[in-house]
């Protein structure tokens, strides 16, 4: 049974990540598919560029609930239960952690999107701040400046995601935060940079798009999509 309940956490985790918010949005907002334009991508940053702030700043705030619902859904499931493996016990904490990093996937490799999507930044930051608020506002605030002064939200968006695993790193050490955290944030941070390579590569070579510059359609390869998804 409990190894019935981990599973169902992941898949619900993943399924709710998958919810491609970014290009529902930018369809009803501003009629526009935002995989066709910029990027490519359907995270907050693309759609800022292709439908207007309002729309940004919703995608955001549903991003960020994907990760908040997946760690909430799997306390509720997991409950007071574990799972042993090789003489561990396996709690709710390890539930939530899968249960966000599974949201994180579906986000960047959404099942309705035929395996496409976004970065995983604002879903993961939704899971941080489920499980652990004080990292989250830390890195979140290291996003904000980091955007804020360079311009790029790629840049802000990794050195965020750097910024919760290099506060967590003391607080397990010295704080006996649940290593659980450090794990996910080091899993987050991974993630983020492997999503960003192609900024990085444009950072590398001074091509990289500042915030608040419009994106043309068909600056990126298209992506796969569903038609009429939406």
């Amino acid at each position: 049974m409990i190894i019935a309940k981990f599973v169902a956490v992941v898949v619900l985790g993943y399924l709710l990540g998958s919810i491609p918010f970014g290009m529902l949005v930018g369809r009803r907002q501003a009629k526009v598919d935002v995989r066709q334009y910029g990027s490519g991508k359907t995270g907050a940053t693309n759609v800022l560029r292709t439908a207007g702030r309002k729309s940004a700043a919703l995608v955001v705030v549903l991003d960020v609930l994907k990760g908040v619902l997946a760690v909430v859904f799997a306390g509720l499931i997991v409950g007071r239960g574990y799972l042993v493996v090789g003489g561990f016990g396996l709690g709710s904490l390890v539930a939530q952690v899968l249960a966000a990093l599974a949201a994180v996937a579906g986000h960047n490799w959404s099942v309705f999107l035929r395996f496409h999507g976004g970065r995983g930044v604002a879903t993961f930051f939704g899971g941080l701040i489920a499980l652990c608020p004080v990292a989250a506002l830390f890195g979140g605030e290291v996003l904000i400046v980091g955007a804020g002064l360079t311009r790029f939200a790629s840049l802000g968006s990794i050195a965020g995601a750097v910024g919760t695993y290099a506060i967590l790193v003391p607080l397990t050490i010295m704080n006996g935060f649940p290593i659980e955290y450090l794990f996910y944030a080091l899993v987050g941070v991974v993630v983020i940079f492997v999503m960003h390579r192609d900024n990085i590569a444009r950072l590398l070579s001074g091509k990289e798009r500042k915030l608040g510059e419009k994106a043309e359609k068909g600056e990126s390869p298209p992506s796969n999509h569903i038609e009429g998804a939406g």
